[in-house]
């Protein structure tokens, strides 16, 4: 499929999460598989600054640059098709393209948080050849003009378990050492205060030494974000971590405990899932695709009250929970997605 000097798909990379970072490495490792051949344009992460209208725009401009970058080295043998990362990646494009996104901003970025990103992204979206959300809830926040036809193909991030099935079906207590863990990036979004604040509660009646492990952001970000646990006995911060230290937390531990504000896809629940952890978390706004395989698996773990779900899946877990996880995601494994991009996908994107 590939051609003689040039790469068939370019996919820019905004990055500007890990889980774009790994969202955009296996669509790259997936199309390969295919045949095609990728270049993988990465935006260079710029100073920070204080609004989402302000960090939209210099991510935007991240994400130019580097496509921009990229097709000049490639110069006379210029990439078939685009795949922008992100509607945020697309809206200062160099040269239209499909666009991949987990939401769009007419659902993340309400009111004054998204004054110039809906219009310009709206027309991006009209004029991109192909759309391709992550969930069929990130398509149904796009207009519904934008939604008829063959634009939109879903397609969603590959989720494997870290360690192969045998460690998973294990099970979700057994030779697991770590009570609960939590994802903290962007704390306020994520619901960092309800989850301390839930711990507080179900701590002061369980065995010494228990802890909460939160991970994705230092103690200096918690803090400045209102959310720091100083003083919270039974609360560990470990900040940032490698891919590979983080899932290995999640297989020691017994519980994955979050309650967004709003959830765009859940990458984080579904790999804490697909590690045996059980998932507890409040209901949030967005397209958040671990929420309805949380319900399924134990309906006890889902709900406002996200104490009396922690205590529950601490002290009455479900003997077959990790394994029935593992079933629920196999729409999400990397096999039936690589057979999305090669018979679905890259004919599509290159016709």
């Amino acid at each position: 499929m590939g051609r003689d000097g040039g790469v068939d798909v370019l996919i820019v990379s905004l990055g500007s999460t890990a889980g774009l970072r790994r969202a955009d490495e296996e669509l790259q490792l997936s199309m390969e598989k295919a045949g095609a051949s990728v270049s993988l344009a990465r935006a260079v992460a710029p100073v920070e600054v204080r609004t989402l209208m302000l960090t939209d725009l210099s991510w935007a401009h991240a994400a130019r640059a580097a496509a921009r970058r990229t097709l000049a080295r490639l110069g006379g043998a210029p990439p078939r098709a685009i795949v922008y990362s992100s509607t945020t990646s697309a809206l200062l494009w160099p040269r239209a393209g499909a666009i991949r996104f987990d939401a769009p901003s007419a659902g993340n970025r309400p009111g004054r948080h998204g004054l110039w990103q809906r219009p310009l992204e709206r027309v991006r979206l009209r004029r991109a050849p192909l759309l391709l959300p992550w969930s069929e809830g990130a398509l149904g926040e796009l207009p519904v003009e934008l939604r008829a036809g063959d634009r939109a193909l879903v397609l969603p991030v590959a989720v494997e378990p870290s360690a192969g099935t045998r460690a998973v079906q294990a099970g979700s207590g057994s030779g697991r050492d770590l009570a609960a863990i939590t994802y903290a990036a962007n704390p306020s979004k994520k619901g960092l205060d309800r989850v301390l604040a839930a711990w507080r509660q179900v701590r002061a009646g369980r065995p010494p030494g228990e802890e909460l492990v939160v991970v994705g952001a230092s103690p200096q970000e918690l803090e400045g974000a209102g959310c720091s646990p100083a003083g919270q006995e039974g609360v560990r911060i470990l900040g940032a971590l490698p891919q590979a230290e983080y899932r290995a937390l999640l297989r020691r531990a017994r519980v994955f405990v979050c309650a967004p504000r709003r959830e765009d896809y859940g990458l984080a629940q579904l790999e804490a899932l697909a590690d045996g952890c059980q998932l507890v978390t409040t209901p949030a706004p967005g397209p958040y695709a671990a929420l309805p395989l949380a319900r399924t698996l134990d309906s006890r773990l889902v709900g406002e009250d996200l104490a009396g779900a922690l205590r529950t899946a601490l002290e009455d877990p479900i003997a077959e929970y990790a394994s029935r996880a593992l079933a629920a995601l196999a729409p999400f494994r990397r096999e039936p997605l690589d057979r999305v991009v090669a018979e679905q996908l890259l004919p599509r994107l290159l016709a």
